[in-house]
């Protein structure tokens, strides 16, 4: 992980708060202009945290599916939480607790439970001021005991969802002095087809922004290329700021260039200024350059790694990419994903994983995938490619083995076949009375001893890790017995839960029942991920060539991120 920096600033003044919302349209990249500018703060001495307002009536993301809002990100006390804040713990090198992510669901959860207690004293519970209150206490809660506290709004300006956020935000800079608040709105900035760029959709979306009582102080365009100065000069005058709080967030060829994009126009010392903290910043000069040494890292090298799902899309799994580029940083080789669509190999992998270099099964639930997932791991298993199971991707595995190598026929976890006769995945016996479905979870962070002299030692370099959980379902421990003189072992374990497993002989072969891709860094890689790439390039240079490129033997049909 990039060195901190020491903090310079005498928190005891009070946080400063950098509003950040979005217009025109969602997926701009709000979370990481945010993200990216909270970074050049960091590097700037300053200890810097993040909230993330979802204006969904969820109570959190834990029961959402991915093509809705992406992956559940799992925090390390157990928040299953939108995939904006798995961005901020990257960038900022920080672990955030569930508080930090506020919904509408839990804001109106908690009102209404307080309205029933009575504490309320007979008041009528309104919007304002019960609602826009309880925002600004979870806002300020989560700042206490930092220097700068970066809040998105999610979704767009005029969202009739989003209104009760905005106007608590307006009643925050009302009731903060000034120097402490500082609104920062990106808005697209797209081209027309004689190729100028067009400031109209953003003079719109600070319209709607000004009606509802807020003026930004900053703007960010994002666009195909930097802005033009005479683009930013016209934004600047129909949105009444001046021309230098405009700043370009142009497209880079990876999300972690962004900091060194927005630093190049200058919206950290911006920021400092706007916050009367340019003197309490430590010089540029003193500054860590880790995070830019660390995320342009030359590439030498490249590996394909397929990644077998059930989701075709590439924020499902959003961590498990992440976790690949920052092993890719750690060892200078660029690791190019191939997905695979689970489906599509029930019947058999019928080439779709001929030349890949390593195979991932990630997370999940549900049946819809699991036998493709099961014979992408039969084929890894078999031909000695380098594989990572993942939480069900470890489950798999297991009832791959038992199916294939233990002759158990028919096995499979209760989750999919309650009737299974080897149920070599199940519930827990403690779990069986659990009635409320969210309380057999096994969520957050935990501890897995590891076994010395074995593969996960070697990857963890100890005899204990800490890693996150999201799953219900574990290794029954009535078939313990007939893995015990197996070549596959279970290297890691929490009591009588299994958490590791390996295969011996194999070039590289690993399952893990928990997430490792939550605590995963630029700089501070995930050791499974870490160990997954380096046993490619190693088998490569074994070979005596460069790696094996399996990109162009990939079947024509699969979708490529």
């Amino acid at each position: 992980m990039p060195t901190e920096p020491d903090t310079q600033y005498d928190s005891s003044l009070g946080s400063k708060f950098i509003f950040v919302t979005g217009g025109v349209m969602s997926g701009l990249g709000k979370g990481i202009t945010a993200a990216s500018t909270g970074r050049l703060l960091k590097n700037a001495g300053f200890d810097v945290t993040a909230v993330k307002i979802d204006p969904y009536l969820n109570v959190d993301a834990g029961t959402m599916n991915p093509y809705q809002h992406g992956e559940v990100y799992v925090l390390k006390d157990g928040g299953e939480v939108d995939l904006d804040l798995g961005n901020y713990e990257r960038f900022l090198g920080i672990d955030m607790h569930s508080d930090h992510n506020v919904t509408t669901g839990k804001t109106y959860k908690h009102v209404i439970e307080k309205e029933r207690a009575g504490d309320y004293l007979g008041k009528t519970v309104q919007i304002i001021p019960h609602i826009t209150d309880d925002i600004k206490r979870r806002i300020r809660e989560a700042a206490e005991g930092t220097d700068v506290c970066l809040v998105e709004v999610g979704g767009t300006v005029g969202d009739i969802e989003g209104m009760p956020y905005l106007e608590a935000l307006r009643q925050f800079a009302h009731e903060e002095p000034e120097e402490n608040v500082l609104f920062v709105h990106v808005t697209l900035v797209p081209y027309s087809k004689n190729g100028e760029q067009k400031t109209k959709p953003t003079q719109h979306s600070v319209k709607e922004v000004r009606s509802i009582g807020l003026q930004p102080d900053v703007i960010v365009g994002r666009s195909d290329d930097k802005l033009e100065p005479s683009t930013k000069e016209k934004i600047a005058l129909f949105c009444d700021i001046p021309t230098e709080a405009v700043f370009s967030n142009p497209d880079v060829e990876d999300v972690y260039h962004v900091p060194l994009a927005v630093e190049e126009e200058g919206l950290d010392e911006y920021v400092l200024e706007h916050f009367d903290l340019a003197d309490e910043a430590l010089p540029p000069a003193e500054r860590t350059r880790e995070w830019r040494e660390v995320v342009t890292t030359e590439k030498t090298e490249s590996v394909d790694i397929a990644l077998v799902g059930k989701y075709d899309l590439e924020d499902a799994y959003m961590s498990i990419h992440e976790s690949l580029k920052h092993a890719g940083f750690e060892l200078g080789a660029e690791v190019n994903v191939e997905w695979v669509f689970a489906d599509d190999l029930a019947d058999g992998h019928d080439g779709q994983l001929e030349g890949v270099d390593g195979v991932i099964v990630p997370g999940g639930f549900g049946m819809r995938g699991t036998e493709g997932k099961i014979e992408a791991i039969r084929y890894a298993r078999e031909h000695n490619v380098a594989f990572l199971g993942l939480c069900l991707g470890f489950q798999m595995a297991v009832v791959e083995y038992a199916r294939h190598v233990l002759g158990l026929e028919g096995a499979h976890s209760t989750e999919m076949d309650a009737e299974t006769p080897h149920p070599v995945i199940d519930i827990l016996p403690e779990q069986y009375e659990v009635e409320n479905l969210g309380g057999t979870m096994r969520l957050g962070e935990h501890t897995t001893v590891i076994e010395p002299e074995t593969l996960a030692y070697d990857l963890y370099q100890d005899t204990s890790c800490q890693e996150r959980h999201r799953h219900r379902y574990e290794v029954n421990p009535e078939y313990f017995e007939a893995f015990a003189d197996e070549p596959l072992t279970f290297s890691g374990t929490a009591g009588n839960r299994m958490e590791i497993l390996e295969l011996e002989g194999h070039p590289f072969f690993l399952g893990t029942q928990y997430h490792p891709e939550y605590s995963s860094r630029p700089g501070d890689p995930s050791p499974p991920f870490v160990g997954l790439v380096e046993s490619v390039l190693e088998a490569g240079r074994t070979d005596g060539g460069d790696v094996p490129s399996g990109a162009g033997d990939a079947d024509e049909t699969e979708v490529t991120h």
